[in-house]
């Protein structure tokens, strides 16, 4: 791993391996972004080309500004960071503080198809997502969970209740609503477009955020930041059937170890968020339900690989990208994509 410095503004790219044929993942803008986090995340993306086969590696870019400052700071990013998205040092997507039009001037030298990432690469991670929990545990008949239900939400929730899967417990910033005898996809993306976070109400009593994890449901789907899962958290999910990340890095090291001694799947963020990465790595002129079948296939052999292994799919992924990196890296990346 190493820390490409910017000249012009207070930014770095964590760019995790060398003679990578392009590298990407995501830039954020904050008061202070640290390096930590920026390299954990540049790992799991490389974890995500690993698994697909692309001999492509992860990076994360942070610009760090007041905010009276942001203006002036991303523009300086933007300026300077040309050059290295030209010849594939860094290819940047849009995350925390960082809007896809900020990127619109270096988008031309991307090689990706970056108007459908920019478009619907959070509806393919949801589909991605859906799919990993499907093909690990089966979604049919089962209850879910899903915590931190945001922007992508909806997605998530239509790709579930599509494979049969029946939502019955949300969370957002303002609170967590349970309903056992499930909540209605098409509704619940109705109320969070007209009430944002504030939609949780219309469903039921709302509980606090984190009791998400104790709504009994048998697949619970988390993201919503890093490490938002731990080895406390863990335990409470002890007799369901899987954790699956909606959002990168959403388990710590010990939740893993708590969850494979349960007997709880908890496939990888670089399997179940590979849909975003599928889609961008194509020919523009697919079609979103070619893409979206492509997705489906390729997600669906992954996992389907790795449901068997006795150390659980989460390592036999691990183990199946760390393989295919020993085919083009002297040396394999220090450490596993997991939150701190």
């Amino acid at each position: 791993m190493r820390i490409h410095k910017f000249e012009s503004t207070e930014a770095f790219i964590a760019v995790d391996l060398a003679g990578a044929e392009a590298s990407s993942g995501p830039v954020r803008w904050a008061t202070k972004i640290l390096q930590g986090g920026a390299k954990d995340l540049a790992r799991s993306q490389t974890y995500t080309y690993a698994a697909l086969e692309m001999r492509r590696g992860g990076a994360s870019a942070g610009i760090s500004a007041e905010v009276d400052a942001r203006a002036e700071a991303v523009e300086a990013f933007i300026n300077e960071v040309g050059a290295l998205v030209a010849d594939g040092t860094y290819l940047p997507d849009a995350a925390k503080g960082i809007g896809t039009s900020d990127l619109a001037i270096v988008r031309k030298d991307d090689p990706r198809d970056t108007a459908r990432l920019d478009a619907v690469a959070a509806r393919f991670d949801s589909l991605s997502a859906a799919i990993t929990a499907d093909t690990t545990v089966g979604l049919a008949g089962r209850t879910v969970a899903i915590e931190g239900f945001g922007d992508a939400g909806p997605d998530l929730a239509s790709a579930v209740a599509a494979r049969n899967g029946t939502v019955i417990a949300v969370s957002t910033s303002a609170g967590t609503v349970t309903n056992s005898a499930g909540i209605d996809a098409a509704a619940l993306a109705e109320a969070y477009a007209a009430e944002g976070a504030d939609c949780v109400a219309r469903f039921g009593e709302v509980g606090h955020p984190m009791a998400i994890f104790g709504s009994g449901a048998e697949i619970t789907f988390a993201g919503s930041k890093t490490g938002i899962v731990d080895h406390t958290v863990a335990a409470q999910l002890a007799e369901s059937a899987a954790l699956v990340a909606s959002g990168r890095l959403a388990m710590t090291a010990k939740a893993l170890a708590v969850l494979r001694a349960a007997d709880v799947a908890a496939p990888g963020d670089f399997i179940s968020l590979a849909g975003g990465t599928i889609a961008a790595w194509g020919e523009a002129t697919r079609s979103n339900d070619e893409v979206a079948d492509d997705i489906t296939a390729q997600i669906t052999d992954l996992c389907s690989g790795h449901n068997d292994h006795a150390e659980g799919p989460f390592l036999a992924a691990c183990y199946a990208a760390e393989s295919f990196l020993s085919t083009w890296q002297d040396t394999l990346p220090f450490g596993r994509p997991l939150a701190p």
